[in-house]
């Protein structure tokens, strides 16, 4: 079963007041508002140190705030993690699948750490490859898969327990565009299909306009704007792209695939610029 919403129909599933991060004199996350309704693809957009990691960490409890608050799920990041936890599930940068196991294995440790057991654990893992389209290769080695593959089963496992709340760190980074409109369709399918918030990080504007049905763009750990893509689009005139909105508000243009190798190698690349 999904995750429920709380009863109040006014709650957001993301909800963020004046919050700040700072690290020592450096203010990564500059007093952030922000509302992300339920059921919704929400896109965080900025250049590398804007913010967007850093923004997540706090959202998924995995860092604490310097000051200011947020509710995720329902639930206070502070007063309560442990309830945000279990309403969230989390894909980061970082390589998550371990290679030497195989697809099934790297589920079967996934609902174990979830506390699935059993008959439940093998049904969602079932459903999970079948979601991801692996399950003719769940009993492949991990290192054997390609980068899209290998992110798919990334969201499979983050999938298991249902989350409400979905956070993708850089989603597509370092996939080839098959695989990236591959993981697209999927992520489409889970709110379809399961009615997942959907937050992501990315520095693709085509994924941006693609995916999302609001975003937010960061610069210097600010909120430069939120709007819809088209809508931010049109406000820069009938010509403009998405490149250009995010030229025009990131204040700079956008810098940026695989085997196992590949995408390790990748994702510790764009992890240590941020």
């Amino acid at each position: 079963m999904n995750q429920t919403a709380p009863d109040d129909p006014d709650q957001f599933a993301i909800l963020a007041t004046a919050l700040t991060r700072r690290f020592g004199t450096l203010t990564a996350v500059d007093h952030i508002e922000l509302q992300v309704a339920y059921g919704e693809i929400f896109g965080l957009l900025g250049a590398n140190g804007a913010g967007k990691s850093t923004m997540i960490k706090m959202l998924t409890t995995l860092l604490p705030p310097t000051s200011g608050s947020a509710q995720v799920g329902g639930f206070d990041i502070i007063k309560s993690p442990g309830e945000v936890r279990r309403r969230i599930g989390y894909v980061s940068q970082l390589l998550s699948a371990d290679g030497a196991l195989t697809g099934f294995e790297n589920l079967l440790l996934s609902a174990r750490l979830y506390g699935l057991h059993g008959s439940e654990s093998r049904s969602r893992i079932d459903d999970a490859l079948n979601f991801m389209g692996l399950a003719d290769s769940a009993k492949k080695l991990v290192k054997t898969y390609s980068g899209g593959m290998i992110r798919r089963l990334e969201l499979a496992q983050a999938m298991l327990h249902r989350p409400a709340i979905l956070f993708l760190d850089e989603p597509t980074i370092g996939l080839d565009p098959v695989a990236r409109h591959t993981v697209w369709d999927r992520l489409l399918d889970l709110r379809h299909s399961y009615g997942m918030t959907v937050l992501i990080t990315t520095h693709d504007m085509e994924e941006a306009e693609m995916l999302c049905d609001s975003l937010a763009i960061l610069h210097a750990g600010k909120i430069s704007v939120i709007g819809k893509p088209a809508e931010l689009r049109s406000g820069l005139g009938d010509e403009a792209t998405m490149d250009d909105v995010f030229a025009h508000y990131a204040g700079g243009s956008i810098h940026e695939s695989g085997t196992f190798s590949d995408v390790a190698k990748t994702r510790r690349t764009a992890q240590r610029l941020g």
